[in-house]
């Protein structure tokens, strides 16, 4: 699967270090595809990291079959 990031994102990921990629294809692959509130051609994926415990959303799109652009990521505690 290919990842195209959101200028947004791209900020966004030098402050947060700690969500690297691999924790966001984890949180899209095991979590339930469920719309955003306030974008509706945007979905969320919610799902707890099994290394630390902690839940991570993940604001993306499909672009295509294959692609997918991140929005964001953040802690959620």
């Amino acid at each position: 699967m290919k990842y195209v990031y959101s200028e947004h994102w791209k900020y966004k990921s030098k402050i947060r270090k700690e969500i690297t990629i691999d924790l966001i294809e984890y949180a899209i692959q095991n979590s339930n595809e469920m719309r955003d509130k306030h974008w509706p051609d945007a979905s969320n994926a919610v799902c707890r990291v099994p290394p630390m415990g902690r839940i991570l959303k993940v604001i993306y799109k499909r672009i295509g079959k294959d692609k997918i652009k991140i929005i964001t990521a953040f802690w959620l505690d």
